[in-house]
């Protein structure tokens, strides 16, 4: 009784990634009814509640488990085969990544284009914040992550990627109105009025940045939710608050006068890691080495930074 069954093991991927058991039957061209008897059959055998029977189901934390060991098995198969000659013509591998916004826009799309073309891979990029790309892991929903977790999910390798280094900006405009608009007042005594930009409300970076700036200091509740990378620079650069952008995105709008620095001693780097399964899946290797490898050129290694700073 040791053994999971594959023809449930499949039935319950069918039944997650459908979002109810009637959707995986005309799938799977079953009956729902079967459908059913299988994943029960397989919560008796694994002795556990795999599934929420919510609308849509959603898979228990030991379902989970067997979601990653379903899509793994998946990925195996694939590339066995490939191996054999067996895909379909003009059958791409498919590698689903979940990767942050910040990373997209910047040096993540140019990392990809190192893989070789004749790989011929299709990729299902998932955007997520860096502090909870793991979870999709965790859940089986994508082979691999760029996160900031360096705790390997299990079933996971991990390595260390750099870290992204953002630069608390402003305008120069906004700056004048709101950070230097009383004679000799540092910028910890007047960042608590002034409007901000983040991400969304998970966005904890300028937070972090003012809490730098000393104890029991909070970022101003004018605040704007901007959920593009590319919104949110536009966002700083056209005066409507401060923010952490990214030093790739920064540094041409500082080298132009479009922004200035606040705060040059006092940037937040956050280290980026990229977390993939353990399998030998030659299409997941070769991605994971290019996305290594362009990150070694790009992401922050203690660069200088010299533009004009507003008081702090």
């Amino acid at each position: 009784m040791s053994e999971l069954p594959l023809d449930q093991v499949r039935t319950l991927l069918a039944v997650v990634d459908e979002g109810t058991f009637d959707a995986a039957a005309n799938v799977l061209r079953l009956t729902p009814s079967a459908v059913s008897q299988r994943v029960k059959a397989l919560e008796q055998r694994t002795g556990r509640v795999l599934l929420m029977r919510t609308k849509p189901v959603r898979p228990t934390e030991s379902g989970e488990v067997v979601v990653r060991f379903a899509r793994q098995l998946a990925r195996l198969e694939r590339d066995a085969r490939t191996a054999l000659g067996m895909s379909g013509p003009g059958e791409p591998t498919s590698l689903s990544i979940a990767v942050n916004s910040d990373s997209l826009a910047t040096w993540f799309l140019p990392a990809l284009r190192r893989v070789p073309q004749e790989l011929d891979v299709a990729y299902e990029l998932r955007r997520e914040d860096q502090d909870h790309t793991a979870a999709l892991l965790r859940e089986g929903l994508v082979m691999a992550a760029v996160t900031s977790s360096p705790e390997a999910v299990t079933g996971c390798s991990v390595r260390s990627l750099g870290r992204m280094r953002y630069l608390p900006v402003a305008s120069p405009g906004f700056a004048d109105r709101w950070l230097e608009r009383r004679a000799g007042a540092a910028l910890r005594e007047v960042i608590g009025d002034a409007p901000v930009i983040s991400f969304d409300r998970r966005d904890d970076l300028q937070d972090a940045f003012v809490r730098r700036l000393g104890p029991g200091l909070r970022a101003s509740a004018r605040r704007h939710l901007v959920p593009t990378s590319e919104g949110f620079v536009s966002a700083v650069a056209a005066g409507m608050g401060w923010g952490m952008v990214p030093d790739v995105h920064a540094r041409p709008l500082l080298r132009d006068g479009r922004l200035v620095l606040l705060a040059p001693d006092h940037t937040v780097d956050v280290p980026l890691h990229w977390q993939q399964w353990r399998l030998d899946s030659p299409a997941l290797a070769t991605v994971a080495e290019a996305v290594a490898a362009e990150a070694a050129e790009t992401l922050a290694a203690g660069r200088p930074i010299a533009p004009r700073p507003v008081r702090g």
